[in-house]
């Protein structure tokens, strides 16, 4: 498609001196599992005001465990997960030229002092993900969030060189994953358990039709029982928990339960139950939790939970960063019976794996152009 066919939406952002201004044509990039979206942009440098410096290009993946308001005695509360640096200005020798249609478009917006980077994302990097501050904390939430900087300096990354923030310019990108367009069938699991006094056990079924869900659809859940025993079933219980492994210096893991509800219905000794609860897990009801962790997002505007984490099989030793999984836990509140009556129960429980994600959206090109 001719340039002149292409409109652009260009995001920008200058330096306070005004030397430097950088531009990016999108700020979502796709995580495709086996490649990533490349990270293509334009830097403009007036080098009027550059006093023999040079002007340099970085992106950085970064964990971000602290506030930046907490930062009173020096220390760093973010941790650089992977940074790249380009020299961008004086143009170094053997430097490529723009080979992406993003790029092109986004020099004519620039004009003549433009310079044309491109970052290539590791794929064992994480997605962005934000984690749910309590209501009364300020600042940047923690997480793990990309930014890509342009900036003066006469070295790219010398600690004894201090640089002005008016001679920076940042804006913050995100790594996302979108659900996968071929979808395998729902998980299913099964299980039976026997009871004391009882010569019979419960069977307990679950199943999903599907392997991903959208954020904010209903997901409904299949649940069979057949009740062999001699107990009685009282209630049903279904939670939605949401996994968050932290891998950094070492491995922790949270869970937290997103959605939990009961149901009254009962299955009576030698009875069958199959029926099918819909539940619909959202930020929205969950607002008030700390610790949850959330998509990544761009400045105020609106997120959601956070979306399951797709690895190569290969790479579940190599990411670092913040994995999110989700599973459904569906549970038979069984009476005890016997001389307590019905004051104890036993619980039948299984699980099955879910996946909660994001659509792609149908507008949604490699290059994020569009047809005038």
């Amino acid at each position: 498609m001719p340039l002149s066919e292409i409109t652009l939406r260009v995001f920008k952002k200058t330096s306070g001196n005004g030397s430097i201004a950088l531009y990016l044509g999108k700020r979502d990039f796709v995580d495709h599992v086996d490649k990533v979206d490349a990270v293509d942009g334009v830097v403009k440098v007036d080098p009027a005001n550059l006093d023999g410096r040079k002007v340099w290009v970085q992106l950085a993946c970064a964990f971000r465990y602290g506030r930046d308001d907490l930062d009173v005695i020096g220390l760093s509360f973010r941790k650089d997960i992977w940074i790249q640096r380009v020299q961008i200005y004086p143009p170094p020798s053997g430097s490529t030229p723009p080979s992406t249609a993003m790029q092109e478009a986004l020099l004519k917006k620039a004009g003549d002092q433009g310079h044309a980077f491109l970052f290539n994302i590791p794929n064992n990097l994480p997605c962005s993900v934000s984690i749910q501050p309590a209501p009364e904390d300020a600042g940047k939430p923690c997480g793990v969030d990309y930014e890509v900087k342009a900036y003066i300096a006469h070295e790219p990354n010398n600690i004894d060189e201090k640089i002005d923030k008016k001679d920076t310019c940042r804006l913050i990108i995100r790594k996302i994953q979108y659900a996968p367009e071929k979808l395998s069938e729902g998980p299913k699991a099964d299980i039976t358990k026997q009871f004391m006094m009882s010569d019979k056990p419960v069977h307990l079924e679950a199943s999903l039709e599907k392997e991903v869900y959208y954020h904010g659809d209903p997901i409904p859940i299949k649940v069979k029982v057949n009740n062999e025993s001699n107990k009685a079933v009282k209630k049903i219980k279904i939670t939605i928990d949401q996994t968050t492994d932290v891998v950094l210096y070492s491995a922790d893991k949270y869970t937290k339960a997103v959605l939990s509800e009961e149901f009254g219905d009962q299955v009576n000794p030698n009875s069958t139950l199959e029926k099918e609860y819909k539940l619909t897990p959202l930020l929205a009801n969950n607002k008030e939790k700390r610790g949850l962790a959330l998509d990544g997002k761009l400045k105020d505007e609106d997120t959601n939970l956070a979306s399951t984490t797709i690895l190569r099989p290969d790479m579940d030793k190599e990411i670092q960063g913040i994995m999110v999984s989700y599973k459904i836990k569906v549970a038979l509140m069984v009476a005890s019976g016997g001389l307590l009556g019905s004051l104890t129960a036993s619980d039948v429980v299984v699980e099955i794996p879910l996946m909660l994600m994001s659509p792609k959206p149908a507008d949604m090109s490699e290059s994020n152009l569009e047809k005038a």
